[in-house]
C-alpha cells in the first residue's frame, strides 16, 4: 500500500553513505507508507552501491548492481518509490516506458536513447550545482558590466542631478585662438560652469577645452550608479546591450530517427557552429539587461568540460533508470506476430542492462553500474514471459500490494500536500474556508475503493477524480458565494455556508458532509458503465 508523502529539501539533505538500510527505509517512510518489501529491496540495493564505492577499484569493477523488478497494478507506488530513492541519493534518474522502444531497424526510439537521456539529466544536475557555486561571481561581474554601460551611454530620461549632464566636462582656459562669444556662452550654460579669469591675462577672452574625467571622478560616478542600481532606482531605465541572435535557419531532415534523438545526437550544436552566431544591439530595461548579462557571465565562468566529466562519472556510478510498463514487451518465446517484435526489444535492452558502452555526444558512457528498476502490472503476461537472459538481469523481485480503504483515507489526510490541503488552500484564495467532515472523507475513500474494485483499478489516482467530482460545483460557485448573501438563482445546491468569528475576523466556511459526497458521487458509482468514462 503506497502513499505519496511530499517532503522538503531539508529532509533530502542526508549523507547517504552513512545511512543504514533501516535508516533508508525510515527516510522513504516519510514519502511512501507501506510497501515494506519494495522499500527493503531498494534500500539494500542502495546500501550495496555505497559499499561498492568503498572497495578497491579492481574488486569494485566486478560487483554489478542488483537490478529490481517491481510487480503491481498502477497507482500503488512503484514509480514513486524509485523517484524518491533517486532524490534521496541526488542521482540522475530517468523514467521511461519500455513500450516506447522498437527493435533495431524499425521506426521508433532505440534503446540506447535511454542512456543518452540519462546523461542529459546528469549534465543538467551538475550544471545547476556549478551555477549555484558561481552565482555570486557572475552577478558581481554582470553588475560591473552594466554600470560601465550606464556610464558610457547615459540617459536623457535620467535627471542630471542623479547622473550628471550627458555632455563632456568643460573647463574654461585662455588661449590665443579665441572662440566666438555665443559658442562660449552656450557651452558654459550646458556644463553649468562659470568662466574663471586666468591669471596674467586680465580681460582676456576665455576659450574652451575638453578635459576628460579623472579616475577618481569616474569611480565616484560608478559607485553612485551601483548604489542606485542595488536600490532598484534604475530598473526602468533603458540601456543598449549587444546580444547574440539565437535564430537558426529552419532545416528539415528526412530520417526514421525521432526528433528527440536527433537533438541528443548533437545535430543542433553542429549546425549552430556552422552558421555562427550573429550579434545585434538591443535596448532593454536595466533589470532585464542585468539578467541577460548574468547568464552571459555564468556561461563564461562555467567550465563545461568539468561539468561533462563529472556528469558522466555520476551517471556511471549512481545513475538510475526506471523502466515502466516492461510487461507490455513481455512476449512468449517462439511466438508469432507482435510477440516477435517484443522479443526483439527485450534483446536490444539486454546489453544495456547487463553492461555495455554507449556513444553519446558527450563521449562514451558505460552502463555496467547503472541501477535499473523495472516495473509492470503483469495482468496479461507474467515475469516468466520475459526472455530468460533478461529475467536473470533482474534478480530482485518484489510484489506491491493493492490499496485498501484505510490506505485511501490516509492518502486524503496524512501527506504534507494532501488532496484535502490542496483543495482548502485553493478555495482560501477566494475567501472561503473549506472543511471536510471525517465521515465525508471516509465516504470518499469507500467510493474510491469500490470503483477500483468494479472497474479498472488505477490505484491512488482514483482519489483525484473523486475529489474533483465532489468539488466541481463548489469550485464553480466559489466567487459568487463570497459576494452573494442569498443563494444564486438556478444554481445547483452546495454545502451550507456558515460564518465563524475568529481572531482574524469573520470566516465564511463550507463544510462538506457525508450526504453531500453521496449526492455528488453515489449515482455515478452505482452505474458501472457510466463510471468507466467519468471516474
Amino acid at each position: 500500500m503506497a502513499i505519496y508523502l511530499p517532503g522538503t529539501a531539508e529532509d533530502q539533505a542526508l549523507a547517504l553513505d552513512e545511512m543504514t538500510p533501516r535508516e533508508i527505509v525510515a527516510e522513504l517512510d516519510k514519502y511512501v507508507v507501506g510497501q515494506a518489501a519494495a522499500k527493503r529491496a531498494v534500500a539494500i540495493a542502495l546500501r550495496n552501491r555505497s559499499r561498492r564505492q568503498k572497495l578497491p577499484p579492481e574488486l569494485a569493477e566486478e560487483i554489478m548492481p542488483k537490478n529490481i523488478l517491481m510487480i503491481g497494478s498502477t497507482g500503488v507506488g512503484k514509480t514513486e518509490i524509485a523517484r524518491r530513492l533517486a532524490k534521496l541519493t541526488n542521482s540522475p534518474f530517468l523514467k521511461i516506458e519500455a513500450s516506447k522502444f522498437t527493435e533495431v531497424g524499425y521506426v521508433g526510439r532505440d534503446v540506447e536513447s535511454m542512456v543518452r537521456d540519462l546523461v542529459e539529466i546528469g549534465i543538467d544536475m551538475v550544471r545547476e550545482e556549478k551555477l549555484d557555486e558561481i552565482e555570486d561571481r557572475a552577478e558581481l561581474a554582470a553588475e560591473d558590466r552594466l554600470v560601465d554601460l550606464l556610464v558610457q551611454q547615459g540617459s536623457p530620461s535620467t535627471p542630471a542631478a542623479e547622473t550628471g549632464p550627458p555632455v563632456p566636462r568643460l573647463v574654461v582656459a585662455t588661449s590665443e585662438e579665441q572662440l566666438p562669444p555665443e559658442v562660449i556662452e552656450m557651452a558654459l550654460h550646458l556644463s553649468g560652469q562659470k568662466p574663471p579669469v586666468a591669471e596674467g591675462a586680465p580681460g582676456a577672452s576665455p576659450a574652451l577645452a575638453v578635459v576628460p574625467k579623472t579616475d577618481a571622478e569616474r569611480a565616484r560616478e560608478k559607485d553612485k550608479l551601483r548604489q542606485q542600481f542595488r536600490e532598484g532606482r534604475l530598473d526602468d531605465r533603458m540601456v543598449e546591450i549587444e546580444t547574440r541572435d539565437r535564430n537558426m535557419p529552419q532545416i528539415e531532415f528526412i530520417s526514421n530517427q525521432p526528433p528527440e534523438d536527433m537533438e541528443s545526437s548533437g545535430m543542433k550544436e553542429m549546425l549552430s557552429g556552422m552558421f555562427g552566431q550573429r550579434t545585434r544591439k538591443r535596448p532593454m530595461k536595466v533589470v532585464e539587461a542585468f539578467d541577460y548579462l548574468v547568464q552571459e557571465e555564468e556561461g563564461r565562468l562555467l567550465d563545461m568540460d568539468q561539468v561533462t566529466r563529472l556528469a558522466i562519472e555520476r551517471v556511471e556510478d549512481s545513475g538510475m533508470v526506471f523502466l515502466d510498463e516492461i510487461d507490455k514487451i513481455a512476449g512468449r518465446e517462439g511466438g508469432h506476430g507482435p510477440d516477435i517484435s517484443r522479443e526483439g526489444v527485450q534483446r536490444d535492452i539486454l546489453p544495456i542492462v547487463e553492461g555495455t558502452t554507449v556513444n553519446t555526444k558527450y563521449g562514451m558512457v558505460a552502463t555496467d553500474h547503472i541501477l535499473f528498476i523495472a516495473a509492470g502490472a503483469f495482468h496479461v503476461s507474467k515475469p516468466s514471459d520475459l526472455i530468460p537472459e533478461l529475467q536473470g538481469r533482474f534478480p530482485i523481485r518484489v510484489e506491491l500490494q493493492p490499496l485498501t480503504v484505510a490506505d485511501f483515507l490516509r492518502i486524503l489526510t496524512e501527506p504534507r500536500a494532501s488532496l484535502v490541503k490542496q483543495a482548502t488552500a485553493l478555495l482560501e484564495t477566494e475567501g472561503l474556508t473549506l472543511e471536510f467532515a471525517p465521515e465525508a472523507l471516509e465516504e470518499m475513500a469507500n467510493f474510491a475503493f469500490q470503483v477500483n474494485e468494479t472497474t479498472e483499478n488505477i490505484g491512488a489516482r482514483r482519489l483525484h477524480t473523486i475529489m474533483e467530482k465532489v468539488l466541481d460545483e463548489i469550485s464553480f460557485q466559489a466567487p459568487d458565494l463570497v459576494k452573494a448573501t442569498e443563494p444564486v438563482a438556478g444554481a445547483k445546491p452546495v454545502p451550507t455556508l456558515l460564518e465563524r468569528t475568529t481572531d482574524k475576523g469573520t470566516q465564511r466556511v463550507l463544510r462538506v458532509e457525508r450526504e453531500y459526497v453521496q449526492q455528488q458521487v453515489a449515482d455515478i458509482v452505482k452505474n458501472q458503465d457510466l463510471s468507466r468514462y467519468i471516474l
